[in-house]
């Protein structure tokens, strides 16, 4: 169930317990390991996740691959992952914006923003053995200061006025100030609580496989809206392309079933010759498409991250790096609340309390969260609308709106800003 990390001699409290072995979980668990209390002391985190992630971490992730904004990878590189992941992330140059059958098209490039790649696309499952292979040497460094409850889950959640009690199917019971949610969107915590979410059914489903193609990609991510439903094409590692295409469930299931050569031609006809022959194609898998949102960010002592929180329609690639944004706030505000916590002990010569589950933190944390949350589901939210309907009027205030995208400096900086993640 354990790893072989220890904490202190009360190994049942921790200051902090993330529910999430996942990519946020890690990343989050990352984000603090080098944080010191006013004593000096390390921060100690327990991390609860159900699959046996430190056997096999492509048991907790699927075969889907993620676009990271220039602004996550920054932050990737702020904690000390990057430099293992930026071998096998493939840069994106440009992003080709185009409505098949129309006039509109649009072309963002790296170059005019003076940025080496407006994001990069590498595999869930490579991003979660660097997240690990990251942390476990910063918890090495750090005293062991991480422990991994795993494979287990959590049973109950008790809260109390100091603390909160969570209970584990080993029988393990833990005790912390601070409870993150990083357990994805059937988020334990979340059902905890009793916090109720608002979805919205799309009626689409991603049919999402990796392909390789008769001309390189040359690091181009094309977007291509067609009459069944927008296609994305992300340039992968050693040539191949990373394919999610939107369609009807229907139309997905057929698609997934289709053989492999007519499956080639069906995409070839909807995205057309941009590069050439589809001339390989990977194993199709389909999920369902929502929009679901927390009705609160944050509860007594606990407070959600990612998933856990929101989960957006991959139509702008932004779902990841939203989570990202969540976990580099709540670092953000514990390590704050910590230096003041020194501080005041070096003025006063007392020990102060490090309260990191306190109201105030929490609350601060839902507010400043708040407004990066609604722009993003609100644009991915109107894409889907506006680029997913053939109604005329529509079609033609697309692609007026493409159209000016491509020749309005101000209105494509602020887009391609969002874009970079920040």
């Amino acid at each position: 169930m354990k790893n072989e990390n220890t904490v202190n001699s009360d190994e049942h409290f921790f200051d902090v317990v993330i529910s999430g072995g996942g990519l946020s979980g890690t990343l989050m668990a990352l984000s603090l390991v080098d944080l010191t209390k006013a004593d000096g002391s390390a921060l100690t985190i327990a991390i609860i996740e159900a699959s046996p992630v430190l056997k096999n971490a492509s048991l907790t992730y699927d075969d889907r691959v993620l676009a990271l904004s220039h602004g996550t990878a920054c932050y990737l590189e702020e904690v000390g992952a990057w430099p293992f992941l930026s071998a096998v992330a493939e840069p994106i140059k440009q992003i080709h914006v185009s409505d098949r059958g129309h006039y509109g098209k649009a072309r963002l490039d790296a170059s005019e923003h003076k940025v080496s790649a407006l994001g990069y696309v590498v595999e869930m499952t490579l991003i979660g053995q660097t997240l690990q292979r990251a942390l476990e040497g910063k918890s090495t460094l750090a005293n062991k200061n991480v422990q991994w409850f795993t494979p287990d889950s959590i049973t109950d959640v008790q809260w109390q006025k100091k603390e909160v009690n969570i209970h584990l199917s080993s029988g393990v019971s833990l005790s912390t100030k601070l409870l993150l949610g990083c357990d994805g969107a059937q988020s334990a915590c979340r059902q905890f609580a009793n916090i109720n979410v608002d979805k919205s059914e799309y009626g689409q489903c991603a049919l999402i496989t990796n392909i390789t193609t008769e001309k390189p990609h040359n690091n181009i991510a094309f977007e291509r809206f067609t009459e069944t439903g927008p296609i994305a094409m992300l340039p992968l590692s050693r040539g191949r392309c990373s394919l999610v295409w939107t369609l009807t469930p229907d139309l997905a299931a057929q698609m997934r079933d289709l053989d492999d050569v007519t499956f080639k031609q069906q995409l070839e006809r909807s995205f057309g010759s941009w590069l050439g022959a589809i001339t390989d194609v990977g194993k199709r898998v389909i999920y369902p498409l929502n929009l679901v949102q927390a009705q609160e960010q944050v509860y007594h002592r606990m407070a959600l991250i990612g998933n856990a929180s929101h989960t957006i329609h991959p139509i702008a690639g932004q779902g990841f790096n939203l989570g990202v944004r969540d976990v580099q706030q709540m670092a953000q505000l514990i390590t704050t609340h910590l230096a003041s916590q020194k501080s005041q002990e070096i003025e006063t010569g007392q020990d102060k309390v490090n309260d990191i589950g306190s109201f105030s933190l929490l609350s601060e944390y839902a507010q400043q969260r708040k407004t990066d949350h609604q722009q993003i589901i609100m644009l991915t939210d109107s894409l889907v609308t506006l680029f997913s309907n053939s109604l005329p009027p529509l079609v033609v205030g697309r692609n007026i709106g493409l159209k000016v995208l491509n020749y309005f400096s101000p209105f494509k900086n602020a887009l391609v800003n969002k874009t970079l993640g920040y």
